[in-house]
């Protein structure tokens, strides 16, 4: 049986593992995950158009729009003229929108170290070697998606 199967099955697990442990751990957060991973992007991707957040997250632009709208009333992401042409905008995380994609990442290390934690040994080992080729696929599965090449 080819891998594929397995590992996007894995890798969805892992995802809804993952959020699952990080709404125990940070119960107070009432971020959505995709808010969640709009504020990481924008860290990523400072001074983004929302055109190329969409892009990048695989939104409809309005959706992205609408999240803005929402982490803007929150005083999470500022929106600013971009640059020389005052017609386009600007996306920039404030310091409180800083502050919880940290929180969100601190999260999800503290949950992977404890999880690690109770590993054998031996697949941790595994783990950790596998990271770069991991790395390496996600690479891969982005230009897949720069591209729109079929998954």
């Amino acid at each position: 049986m080819p891998p594929e199967p397995a590992l996007a099955d894995v890798v969805a697990r892992l995802r809804r593992a993952m959020r699952r442990a990080a709404r125990t751990a940070d119960p107070d957060n009432t971020l959505s995950v995709a808010q969640l991973e709009l504020l990481s992007c924008l860290a990523e991707n400072p001074g983004a158009r929302p055109s190329r957040v969409a892009q990048l997250l695989k939104l409809a632009p309005n959706s992205v729009t609408t999240m803005v709208t929402g982490l803007r009333s929150r005083d999470l992401v500022t929106r600013t003229s971009g640059g020389d042409d005052r017609r386009t905008v600007a996306l920039e995380l404030t310091p409180a929108g800083r502050e919880a994609v940290d929180r969100y990442q601190g999260h999800n290390a503290a949950i992977l170290a404890a999880a690690l934690d109770r590993v054998h040994p031996a697949w941790r080992h595994l783990i950790a070697a596998a990271i770069p080729a991991l790395a390496e696929l996600v690479g891969a599965i982005d230009d897949l998606a720069e591209t729109g090449q079929p998954g």
